[in-house]
């Protein structure tokens, strides 16, 4: 071998082990991750790993009112078939939801209010997806979208009253389409029941954008504006019990919306776009939501009234009903027409579910009503931990 061969060998021997493999894809989260079979959502904590309470102080309005629906849920006899959670009686759900109202009174200051929590509760956390505590919290609101009770030119894209042949267990699980001889099929799937107009006759109100209706079914719940500027509340009323697929997602998937412009108005306006475009993608989510009109609402699956940042909604076959939680993300908040990602520390009561919150990883929180709730909604998507609180036992009354 020449000299120049043998210095152009070794400088490729050189180089070559420097060479690095392109790096994996990262793996997508599997915040829906379903626990392990006996295991609960929920663990206790030690006092040494409970989280700073004192910063819920000053963000506590319209607490006491989430409280008291929650406790008008537990007063009904139906609810006492969800307990005991864990350690957790009805009792002791109902004592923990009692103390924190006298401790809302009794605590002056931020210190106070973390002090008189570590005295009086033991704290429990969700194991979230990972085992680790990682949840991931988005947002839920009630639209307001101009529409009428009755078909026009204008307004032509149906919301549907729940059809007759639906069929619902006693806790509102859906069944599927009931048979002659009392068995059940799966019911029709959105694009099946929109595109063969097989709900004629059942429809409850008109809007004038497809989107709009498809955003309605999503949050389960609207206010339509009629032609007399009244608001005319619809509600949940059920599901045709298929799984929920969240279409800003395949936008992402396929570079419509980067993953971190994702929003309810990059939707819209991405549909407003490109029109041609919805039924490729809305009708993938399967599920569809029909409803009824309502008053004094909306409501959480637990039937009690949702209160705006006081609400989450949460996988019910997993987490205790209408307990007290202590959430810790971020989330989008306004400033002067602005909307700005900060860190949020806050109570809320576990009142409601929702088609896309599965397991242990998953939080929804109720932002509103209207075009601002909206835009706090649609932006809300972070990881951060849940954690739920209940008076020590030997402090019930």
């Amino acid at each position: 071998m020449s000299r120049k061969l043998l210095v152009l060998v070794s400088g490729i021997a050189f180089i070559l082990p420097g060479c690095r493999k392109p790096e994996p894809p990262p793996v997508e989260p599997d915040y829906a991750r379903p626990l392990p079979e006996g295991l609960l959502a929920l663990r206790k904590l030690a006092p040494a790993a409970y989280p700073d309470f004192s910063r819920g102080f000053y963000s506590r309005a319209r607490l006491a009112e989430a409280i008291h629906h929650s406790l008008d849920y537990l007063a009904k006899p139906s609810s006492l078939k969800y307990f005991p959670y864990g350690d957790v009686t009805h009792a002791r759900a109902v004592a923990s939801l009692e103390r924190f109202l006298d401790v809302l009174n009794e605590a002056k200051t931020p210190p106070d209010l973390d002090r008189i929590i570590r005295r009086d509760f033991e704290v429990y956390q969700s194991v979230g997806y990972d085992g680790h505590g990682t949840v991931f919290f988005t947002g839920y609101y009630t639209p307001i979208f101009d529409g009428r009770k009755h078909r026009t030119d204008r307004f032509r894209y149906p919301l549907y009253r729940c059809p007759p042949d639906l069929a619902k267990g006693v806790e509102g699980t859906i069944l599927g389409r009931k048979l002659p001889g009392g068995t059940y099929t799966p019911y029709e799937t959105r694009r099946e029941i929109e595109q063969g107009k097989l709900l004629s006759g059942l429809e409850i109100a008109w809007l004038a954008d497809p989107f709009e209706a498809y955003v309605v079914t999503v949050q389960g719940s609207a206010r339509i504006r009629l032609e007399d500027g009244s608001l005319w509340e619809l509600g949940y009323a059920g599901n045709n019990g298929h799984e929920y697929t969240a279409v800003g997602y395949l936008l992402v998937d396929d570079g419509h919306i980067s993953r971190n412009d994702l929003s309810l108005q990059a939707m819209i306006r991405f549909f407003d776009d490109h029109p041609e475009q919805f039924e490729q993608y809305c009708w993938q989510n399967d599920r569809y939501v029909f409803f009824q009109e309502t008053q004094g609402g909306p409501y959480g699956s637990i039937g009690a009234p949702v209160t705006e940042m006081r609400t989450i909604a949460t996988d019910k076959e997993v987490f205790p009903r209408a307990c007290l939680a202590f959430l810790q993300t971020e989330l989008p908040m306004l400033f002067r027409d602005e909307v700005r990602i900060r860190p949020h520390d806050g109570f809320a009561l576990d009142q409601d579910t929702g088609g896309a919150i599965r397991a242990a990883g998953r939080c929804d929180l109720y932002m509103g009503v209207g075009d601002a709730a909206a835009a706090l909604a649609g932006r809300a998507r972070a990881e951060g931990r849940l954690y739920y609180i209940f008076v020590k036992p030997a402090l019930m009354r």
